[in-house]
This record gives structure tokens, C-alpha cells and sequence, in this order.
């Protein structure tokens, strides 16, 4: 009677599978940390300013940062409270006028008896530059003071910020009744770690157009077309895959000089040496006239 060999088990199956899902567990709950993290930045509210019954509210929230151009877009509602107000806050009981630094561009001035709306304000930054992506950083002073009917009120102001792509670190004051914010802009989490996984998968796929184009070399394998139109598209993909950088960097910033330079000047090396060693490989064409036998 014949016996039946077991075939055998390939070495750590289900314990391969069970690691492998441990690992897409632990990235999951790794992004949404992450992604907890970024939220709560982005909820967080920064307030300056006194708790007088009779005074001036202003809710003030970053809507855009342009790093190139080195500004800031501050959406402000202004809400007058107590006796300076009419109508519940919708309009202020004098003409209201908003004293601010000279970072942003100009005081705001609302007439008596009128409607408030909110007001988009450009802000200006300093620092930089924009070349040191993704590890760019600005800063900026708001200060926003307060006068009605020609005196000084108090200020009560909250910040938040609302551009995914910048996070704002603020330190918060009050001078004299006035509203004062030191605020540093920075690049999100989300935009660092993105921005670190294009350049390290950058050089992935330049030292694996390396490492395919040694083969082909080592083994005269001639022109081999798939290999080369492979090496070829990653050339070109790779250009196409860096313009998806989150904020539109400019050429020459960091994210180029640590990883994308370098890896299309490689990939290009490989393609050009793989192709002349590939036709010194190949075989010379036959003679003309020449008849088989």
C-alpha cells in the first residue's frame, strides 16, 4: 500500500497574513492619530482681549497663506456688544473704526447705523523663503485696537486658522485694550509627511531603475524594450508625480535638491548607458548579398 507524502507547508503562511494585517492595522490607527492631531489644530482657538460688557468682538480665522507671495488672508467679522451696539451687534451705535498693525494692510472703518459683513484682510509675513520647503516657516504681528465715537474701546478678538496646508503656532497679549497676536506659520503635519514620502520614494525608484539597468548590463541582454520603456516613464513620471507636491513649490526648494535632481539625473544616466551597452551588445546585421546556404 502506497503512502502519501504531505505536501509542506510553505514556512509562515498564516503567520505572514496575520502580519501583515497587524501592519495595515497599525497604519490605520497611525493616520488617524495623525489625522486627530491635525484637527484639533485646526478647532483650536487662540483669544486675546478683555470680558467688558461694552466692547468690540472680532472673530477673525486664516482662510489662505501664500507662501510665494508672502501674505496671509484674514477673514474678520466684527460684533460691537453692550451699549456700542445696535440691533443685537448687527451694527455698531458710532462709526467704528479698527486700528491695526502695519503687518496688515490697512484700518477697518464701519460706519454708524450700518450692517457689519465680514472683511477679507491681507496680512503680511516675514521669513522664509519659500526654497526651504517643506521646512518653511513665516511669521507676523496682528495687533487690533478699537476706536468709537473718537475713544478707545476694549477688544476681545479670537484667531483660528482654516488652511489645511499651514499650521499656526500664536502667542496671545493685550496692550492697553488692544488685541495682540505673534503668530508663526508653518507647514501641516499632513504637508511634512507627504512631502518626506515623495522624496524618499524618489530615490526608491531611482535605485530601482539603478539596480534594473545593472542587470540588463551585466547580462548583455541587448535592447530589451519593456525594460528601457519602463525606465524611460519613470523618467517622465517622476516629474509629473512632483508637480502633485501639496502648495506648488517652486523649482529649486529643498524637496529638489535633496531628492528630485538627483534621481532624474540618475534615471537618465541609466537609460542612456543601458542603451549603449545594449547595441554594442546586439549582433551586427549580416552582410548585404550574403545567401544562406
Amino acid at each position: 500500500m502506497s503512502v502519501k507524502r504531505r505536501q509542506p507547508r510553505s514556512p509562515g503562511g498564516p503567520l505572514s497574513v496575520g502580519l501583515v494585517l497587524l501592519a495595515v492595522a497599525a497604519a490605520a490607527l497611525c493616520g488617524l492619530w495623525l489625522q486627530f492631531g491635525e484637527r484639533q489644530d485646526l478647532d483650536t482657538r487662540y483669544t486675546a482681549g478683555g470680558q467688558a460688557p461694552d466692547r468690540i468682538d472680532i472673530d477673525a480665522s486664516v482662510q489662505r497663506v501664500d507662501a510665494g507671495g508672502q501674505e496671509l488672508v484674514l477673514r474678520v467679522l466684527v460684533t460691537p456688544r453692550g451699549e456700542l451696539a445696535e440691533a443685537g451687534g448687527i451694527s455698531p451705535a458710532e462709526n467704528l473704526t479698527l486700528q491695526t498693525s502695519s503687518s496688515v494692510r490697512g484700518d477697518l472703518t464701519f460706519p454708524a447705523h450700518s450692517r457689519i459683513a465680514t472683511v477679507d484682510v491681507p496680512v503680511t509675513l516675514t521669513g522664509g523663503p519659500i526654497t526651504d520647503y517643506p521646512f518653511d516657516a513665516y511669521e507676523t504681528d496682528m495687533e487690533f485696537g478699537a476706536v468709537q465715537g473718537g475713544e478707545s474701546v476694549p477688544v476681545h478678538m479670537t484667531l483660528t486658522n482654516r488652511d489645511a496646508l499651514f499650521s499656526l503656532a500664536v502667542d496671545t497679549s493685550e496692550i492697553k485694550g488692544a488685541a495682540v497676536f505673534s503668530a508663526e506659520v508653518a507647514r501641516s503635519r499632513s504637508v511634512l509627511v507627504f512631502s518626506v514620502f515623495m522624496m524618499l520614494a524618489m530615490w526608491a525608484l531611482a535605485v530601482a531603475v539603478l539596480m534594473g539597468g545593472r542587470h540588463l548590463v551585466r547580462r548583455r541582454m541587448g535592447l530589451t524594450w519593456p525594460a528601457l520603456g519602463w525606465m524611460a516613464a519613470t523618467l517622465f513620471a517622476l516629474a509629473a508625480f512632483r508637480n502633485t507636491a501639496p502648495g506648488a513649490p517652486p523649482i529649486g526648494s529643498l524637496l529638489d535638491y535633496l531628492a528630485f535632481f538627483w534621481a532624474e539625473t540618475l534615471i537618465a544616466f541609466c537609460v542612456v548607458v543601458v542603451v549603449v551597452r545594449a547595441v554594442r551588445a546586439e549582433d551586427p546585421p549580416p552582410p548585404r548579398g550574403a545567401s544562406g546556404s
